[in-house]
């Protein structure tokens, strides 16, 4: 029995040490300078010649020039020059601090100044509370970061374990580099990584982005943007469901639904992959990629695997490779590959010198231009515009040009070719076109009542034909080696066609939906993306709320108020008497019903 006595001593003894230390320890005055006055619960202190009051609760420890200690509520009221300082990482300065030994809340006003090793916080009101180490504002402030600049906001919160600030409300992030303007902002101090979220710009010297959605890094300067992004730079926008930007190199990426706008020389390239190296003025663009040259009545498009746009505004270039296809309301094209001089006006359709056995467009025969009626080919094809008025002059054909003209009313074909080909156009219709060498033609002559004649098939050194309407009105053959008038049953089907003749109707594009018929499905990249925007939770919470409480010795007097409930904003000490109020009413009405 003695035995056991011993044991439930040392048990109670043990239980009691261990409900001893889990209790929060009080305020405790490490250096009291002068005591001023004593009272039942308020004692004053005023700092010594020496030394500032120096004040130390759980970890924390704070000086100051004046202080008021209220006992009972273990509350400490400091004034003039107060300091508080948490481990070696936290420090904060202001002008006047309260603090609640029960509730680790502390509140500074007045040039109140929060030092982390990586950035300074500035405000004139914050409110900290230790047991979650948060800080928050919400009278404006400012974080100052070496690397990344300065930021303010109406609204925000430090969030000490995780380093990470959340701005809300007029959110201003000022570099040398640039200005981001947001309405939420969420930064890492550490990593300096920073999410934007809602409408939001960042304006350099030499861009402009906008998102509503997007990610940056303030150190090294990279950002990733989703949600109606676009940059802004020199005479291009470039819009796209996601955009990557690093402003060291001057190079944008994008994906999906993209758009790049050329507003000094009225073009448009679009596609769902781009990459925009500034500094060479260069587009890279593909997946279902075209390029637009905006005309006030008729636009031209361009299609093409890829498209590369290179060169300064006022001597671009823009090339397209692979099955590319080109269509305007009166004109359309096919070749390999495309380059067009928006300088000098002139476009080149050109083939491949050499084929690979395994490249698909190696069946596919020698460009092809299409002016309304007409059918043009040849090894290369050049197309000569106004770069004023943006209208064709004129065409040249090089190596086995080959004309081809439905007749309008039979069966047969009009049928010119020669070595090289010279066009000239009024009005984006042919004009006159002169054959150079070697030159044939297969013609349906027709008198007035547009009655056959007979089929023309000629040989000359050159031949000049003038159009009219689109259709020949006048043929001259220079230096004739041989020409014949045929009645049509005196010619058989296979003599009115000249070696090389190909009709290719079938591949002329009619519409610019047209230009992308050959084209694999497209599937679009799958977008990694952002977490949505987490709303802020209440600083002042349940949890703050219930510490409170709990300081509060006199629950049930509504008229004196904790010193604690004091750190609170007047819209939560309303909530607060309201419920209590509230409270006291169902207490009354129990008593009644009893």
């Amino acid at each position: 029995m003695k035995y056991k006595s011993i044991l439930v001593i040392l048990f109670c003894t043990f239980f009691s040490l261990l409900a001893h230390s889990q209790e929060t320890k009080k305020i405790r005055i490490a250096n009291s300078g002068f005591v001023k006055s004593d009272s039942t619960d308020v004692t004053v202190f005023v700092r010594s010649n020496q030394q500032q009051i120096h004040v130390i609760h759980n970890g924390i420890d704070m000086w100051c020039d004046k202080a008021l200690y209220h006992e009972s509520e273990d509350f400490l009221e400091a004034f003039s020059n107060v300091r508080m300082k948490q481990g070696d990482t936290i420090s904060m300065k202001s002008d006047y601090l309260e603090y609640s030994g029960i509730t680790e809340l502390a509140f500074a006003s007045g040039n109140v100044v929060l030092k982390e090793p990586q950035s300074t916080l500035t405000t004139d009101t914050l409110h900290f509370d230790r047991k979650k180490q948060e800080a928050y504002y919400d009278t404006g402030g400012k974080v100052v970061r070496d690397t990344s600049g300065t930021i303010t906001s109406r609204i925000g919160r430090y969030y000490m374990n995780s380093k990470k600030y959340q701005f809300v409300n007029n959110v201003v992030l000022v570099n040398p580099e640039y200005t981001l303007k947001t309405n939420h902002l969420d930064f890492y101090s550490t990593s300096g990584h920073a999410y934007l979220y809602g409408p939001s710009t960042i304006t350099g010297e030499t861009s402009n982005i906008y998102c509503e959605k997007g990610y940056y890094d303030t150190n090294n300067d990279v950002g990733y943007f989703l949600k109606k992004s676009k940059i802004e730079y020199d005479n291009r926008v470039v819009e796209g469901d996601s955009m990557y930007f690093d402003r060291a190199r001057n190079f944008a990426s994008a994906t999906n639904n993209i758009k790049v706008t050329d507003t000094l020389n009225h073009s448009v390239v679009k596609g769902h992959y781009a990459e925009v190296y500034k500094a060479k003025d260069s587009v890279f663009i593909k997946d279902r990629a075209v390029a637009i040259t905006v005309q006030e009545n008729d636009s031209i498009y361009i299609h093409g695997d890829r498209l590369l746009v290179t060169g300064k505004p006022e001597n671009r270039i823009t090339r397209a490779y692979y099955n590319v296809k080109i269509f305007k309301s009166d004109l359309s094209g096919k070749s390999d590959s495309i380059h067009m001089n928006h300088k000098t006006g002139l476009t080149q359709l050109i083939n491949l010198a050499k084929f690979s056995s395994t490249d698909a467009f190696a069946t596919v025969r020698k460009p092809v231009l299409w002016n309304l009626g007409n059918q043009m080919t040849g090894d290369s094809i050049h197309l000569i515009s106004n770069p004023e008025t943006e209208q064709i002059d004129s065409l040249k054909v090089f190596d086995n040009a080959f004309i081809i003209n439905k007749d309008t009313i039979g069966e047969g074909y009009n049928q010119i070719k020669g070595q090289k080909l010279y066009a000239l156009f009024e009005n984006n219709e042919i004009n006159k076109i002169n054959i150079i060498k070697n030159a044939e033609v297969h013609y349906y002559t027709r008198n007035d009542k547009s009655e056959l004649v007979g089929i023309n098939k000629s040989k000359s050194g050159r031949i000049e034909i003038f159009m009219l309407d689109n259709t020949i009105d006048e043929i001259r053959l220079i230096n004739q080696i041989d020409g014949k008038l045929f009645p049509e049953e005196m010619l058989p089907e296979n003599a009115r066609i000249l070696r090389g003749f190909d009709w290719r109707e079938e591949e002329r594009p009619k519409s610019v939906e047209d230009l992308f018929k050959d084209d694999p499905p497209l599937k679009l990249s799958v977008i990694k993306g952002l977490e949505d925007y987490v709303p802020q939770k209440e600083f002042f919470d349940e949890d703050l709320r219930s510490r409170i409480d709990k300081a509060d010795q006199n629950p049930d007097d509504d008229e004196k108020e904790n010193k604690a409930a004091r750190q609170l904003p007047k819209k939560f000490k309303k909530k607060k008497g309201a419920d209590l109020k509230k409270q006291k009413q169902l207490q009354k009405l129990e008593k009644t019903s009893n």
